[in-house]
């Protein structure tokens, strides 16, 4: 007697692959984490209640009642379905049958909504598939929305289609072979496993066997997959909603090495502490100027355009599109991270994110209403990246529009944005008197 069957030993080997490509993968991610700048991270309870409100509630994608409650329901059922994939990757190790079922009723809901859910999936992705590839929503095109995305996430959801089918065939081809003997309810495939009594038992079990074998198998291709995808928000959406920003919409964050040299000069006398560094440099010119926060949230974008569909510069024709903010963040870290992993920490491409990634004019355009930050489903906080780029180019560079230069004119030399000095800022009260008096 064998301790392992010829499919445990495939099934492992299969398992092997799928992590170490996965280790290897997030490895690289991590250390282009650490070329970012810190991101300090407080008030946990808060956090809690932000992720079981936006992430697992889905309040912020539920604002599109009818799209985003089909995207939430493909949210829960996934959270459901993740169970029986933990559940095969069991009996795939140990050579088991329903590894799980020991757990009586709870295992029962679990299974009965996961079968439930698989249908639901499958026809609400045959419907995104059909707002992507035919009714073509204006908000999932747009300059930073190539070829390449467009395929990514047609592939994507392609995946998740045939992730689906492959279950519930596992599902009905399982009760196929134990009529009256299966684990688990299964709601809807029960009423669907009549269809196939006609076949022979060998032939059930090698579709059962074939639809175990392509799901399982596609979970570890997928999982894969999503580090180099769109996609890559069904890993990273839960941190990213744990850690948003906990502001109020429209605070600026203080710089607080620029703060601690306004205090000395009000006050020299005053007691200033002394652990804040000096800034290397003031805002962000490039990848690695940025906390890692904003590269998480490169990460987590799911270019589902929310942001630049509200935004107002970008509908009233100017260039900026949120979304493209970090679409560029994200492929400007994979180019420069790269190059600086293999050639040390001071290389430099002569390329930064400002300019060749996002113009001056991009940056500029954007009004900080917040309406991107409001939008966007998995807290993504689009404004602060764009106020640090804009720091870089006023306070290292000192490049701003004629305007913005005209009222740092009136600021330097007036006290006031005004272009009149203290003395003459009530003028205009004068001719109000004549007014009145005729």
């Amino acid at each position: 007697m064998t301790l392992f069957t010829i499919k445990q030993i495939v099934f492992i080997g299969f398992l092997i692959i799928t992590f170490s490509t996965f280790f290897f993968t997030t490895f690289k991610i991590y250390r282009f984490f650490k070329l970012t700048k810190p991101y300090p991270i407080k008030d946990f309870g808060k956090r809690f209640l932000v992720l079981f409100k936006v992430a697992f509630g889905q309040t912020t994608i539920l604002r599109k009642p009818v799209v985003g409650f089909m995207h939430a329901l493909v949210f829960w059922g996934f959270m459901v379905i993740l169970f029986g994939s933990i559940e095969v990757v069991f009996d795939g190790i140990l050579g088991s049958e329903r590894f799980f079922a020991f757990l009586g009723p709870v295992y029962n809901i679990i299974i009965g909504l996961g079968d439930f859910f698989a249908y639901i999936i499958f026809f609400c992705i045959i419907a995104f598939l059909i707002r992507r590839i035919i009714i073509k929503v204006n908000r999932f095109e747009g300059e930073e929305m190539k070829a390449k995305s467009h395929r990514d996430a047609n592939i994507s959801l392609l995946l998740i289609l045939t992730l689906m089918i492959s279950l519930f065939f596992t599902n009905i081809f399982y009760i196929v072979l134990n009529p009256n003997n299966y684990s688990g309810v299964f709601p809807i495939s029960k009423y669907l496993a009549p269809l196939f009594d006609g076949i022979s038992y060998d032939t059930a079990y090698f579709l059962h066997e074939l639809n175990w074998w392509l799901h399982i198998l596609l979970i570890f291709f997928f999982a894969n997959y999503l580090p180099y995808s769109k996609h890559f928000h069904v890993f990273m959406s839960l941190p990213n909603v744990f850690l948003s920003r906990l502001e109020p919409l429209g605070k600026l964050d203080t710089m607080e090495s620029v703060l601690r040299e306004v205090k000395i000069m009000l006050n020299p006398n005053a007691v200033i502490e002394n652990s804040i560094e000096p800034a290397s440099r003031f805002g962000v010119k490039d990848v690695t100027d940025a906390s890692w926060k904003n590269y998480l949230d490169a990460l987590t974008c799911t270019q589902c355009g929310r942001c630049t569909a509200v935004c107002p510069a970008n509908l009233t024709g100017k260039k900026l599109s949120p979304r493209k903010i970090f679409i560029d963040y994200r492929s400007r870290m994979k180019e420069l991270g790269t190059l600086i992993i293999k050639n040390g920490k001071d290389f430099t491409d002569n390329k930064s994110l400002i300019r060749d990634y996002i113009s001056e004019e991009e940056i500029w355009a954007c009004t900080t209403c917040n309406a991107c930050a409001k939008e966007c489903p998995v807290n993504i906080n689009h404004p602060t990246l764009i106020i640090d780029l804009r720091r870089y180019l006023v306070m290292e560079e000192s490049k701003a529009p004629t305007l913005i230069n005209n009222m740092f004119s009136n600021i330097e030399n007036n006290g006031a944005p005004w272009q009149y000095s203290a003395e003459d800022r009530l003028l205009w009260t004068e001719d109000l008197n004549k007014s009145q008096t005729n």
